[in-house]
């Protein structure tokens, strides 16, 4: 049993970082590896781990800079007695976006400056929820700050009002039966913009751009999941992951390749062009060349006229999904729950309805029961 956990993390070293989009994907998707060496941390094929990001120094410095603080301020964490620094609390224990309408209503009632108080008071009295909603979700602390500049609160007010600094988790893409003392993520670096200034994913840009090799200074958790392999290894296994959604099912092609397990594997993985987001399509090759994957069915939506996705792919083949099912098959699916995961649920429907010949009610009390049985698993975000 380790001493590590989510309330005292592993000091970890990222041991390898590598792009596995090409310069020419519209994504940044990347591959870590994260060293557990001396942790006595121990994972199993479906578990996720949890990083411990630090928010980006120069978003920290912008930050203070707006608010007219040095940084050097003593505060104190609710519900932590001990005082820290302002910039330690805004580097390493709070999130620097997702201000709410408190902290909006404290700048209103600090602003010295008549027009911001107005505009203020006006965007607190916004009739339109929709409207009102969009407005701060398109904010960063900082660009209030910038914003209404007249308005002056003190270190230990912005403290109180901010969330506190969470772990991200990620899928894990590598099986313990092959790398015991490794993870590996594989993670799409969040880029994006809002409000006219450029904005990153906190966690994401920590591990691509922050965190240096072979130093430990990752603070790691196992974050063990219901998702996974089923116990017995001759159970045929169909995996739905798309995108960074694949990450999970490298790991239990990897894992049944490594044991020599029996078992029959369908991957369905899709992404927008196969020329620039096939991750890891050399791998997928040797495990299709040696026969621990027995098919592999691609949907690239952008390299034609017509969008394909996975959930198309499964139409397509609907007759052998559905004798997969017959005879016992887990069905999996990871990545994108708003989306693809209810287009992927809906089309596993209508199968089971055409090829099973059951009505619609009668489907969807066989699906229900498939789930409970644990062979419909998914892993959705």
């Amino acid at each position: 049993m380790s001493n590590f956990d989510k309330n005292n993390p592993f000091p970890a070293c990222l041991v390898d970082r590598r792009r596995l989009s090409s310069s020419a994907s519209q994504k940044d998707t990347q591959h870590f590896s994260v060293s557990l060496e001396g942790s006595g941390l121990t994972y199993k094929c479906g578990d996720s781990l949890g990083v411990f990001p630090t928010n980006n120094p120069q978003a920290v410095a912008a930050l203070l800079q707006a608010a007219g603080f040095s940084g050097d301020e003593s505060v104190t964490i609710p519900k932590d007695t001990s005082a820290i620094t302002l910039r330690d609390a805004l580097t390493k224990r709070v999130a620097l976006n997702g201000p709410t309408y408190k902290f909006v209503q404290l700048l209103h009632d600090r602003a010295a400056a008549e027009k911001e108080k107005a505009q203020l008071a006006a965007q607190i009295a916004e009739p339109d929820a929709e409207k009102k909603k969009a407005w701060i979700e398109q904010r960063e602390y900082l660009d209030l700050f910038v914003e209404f500049p007249s308005a002056k609160i003190t270190a230990q007010e912005l403290i109180e009002l901010q969330r506190k600094l969470m772990p991200r988790l990620y899928s894990i893409s590598s099986a313990p039966s092959k790398y015991p003392n490794e993870i590996h993520l594989t993670v799409a670096v969040v880029r994006y913009e809002t409000n006219g200034r450029k904005r990153e994913g906190v966690c994401s840009s920590f591990l691509a751009d922050r965190a240096h090799l072979n130093t430990p200074e990752v603070p790691v958790f196992v974050a063990h999941s219901h998702f996974g392999l089923p116990a017995d290894d001759n159970a045929p296994v169909i995996m739905v992951g798309p995108g960074t959604g694949v990450a999970p099912f490298r790991s239990f092609v990897m894992d049944r390749a490594t044991r020599g397990a029996k078992g029959r594997n369908w991957l369905f993985f899709g992404d927008q062009r196969k020329d620039h987001d096939f991750l890891y399509a050399d791998e997928w090759a040797e495990y299709l060349k040696s026969g621990a994957l027995t098919r592999l069915d691609l949907a690239f939506s952008r390299d034609q006229a017509e969008k394909v996705y996975v959930q198309d792919r499964m139409r397509e083949n609907a007759a052998e999904l559905w004798q997969w099912i017959s005879v016992g098959a887990f069905f999996y699916v990871c990545g994108d729950a708003k989306r693809m995961a209810k287009d992927v649920d809906a089309t596993l429907h209508a199968i089971v309805a055409e090829h099973g010949k059951m009505s619609t009610e009668a489907a969807i009390e066989w699906v229900k029961q498939f789930k409970k049985d644990g062979r419909y698993q998914r892993d959705v975000y």
